[in-house]
């Protein structure tokens, strides 16, 4: 799905940079950018996205908080198991 979000977004924003050598075709694209922001459906969808990310970057902070509270290693040096991640070499090397 995010890829797929992601695609649209790219080809939206491309085609409206893109639309630029036609003067009316971008000033239509304009004036339909302004109602989309101004419509309640936009206002919906941008709450529901601000909200996704305060919750995600909770989350986020109460798991990091709870590892660095309860003396476990941080996160980023550990691997889920059967990773392919390799630790640093411990000795001299060769």
């Amino acid at each position: 799905m995010r890829f797929r979000l992601g695609l649209l977004v790219g080809f939206g924003s491309g085609y409206y940079l893109g639309s630029m050598a036609g003067r009316e075709r971008y000033e239509q694209i304009n004036r339909t950018i302004a109602k989309v922001k101004r419509s309640d459906a936009y206002e919906v969808a941008t709450e529901k996205v601000h909200e996704a990310v305060d919750t995600g970057v909770a989350k986020a902070r109460e798991v990091v908080d709870s590892a660095h509270t309860n003396g476990d290693e941080p996160l980023a040096t550990t691997a889920p198991a059967g990773s392919e991640f390799l630790p640093p070499p411990t000795g001299p090397l060769p």
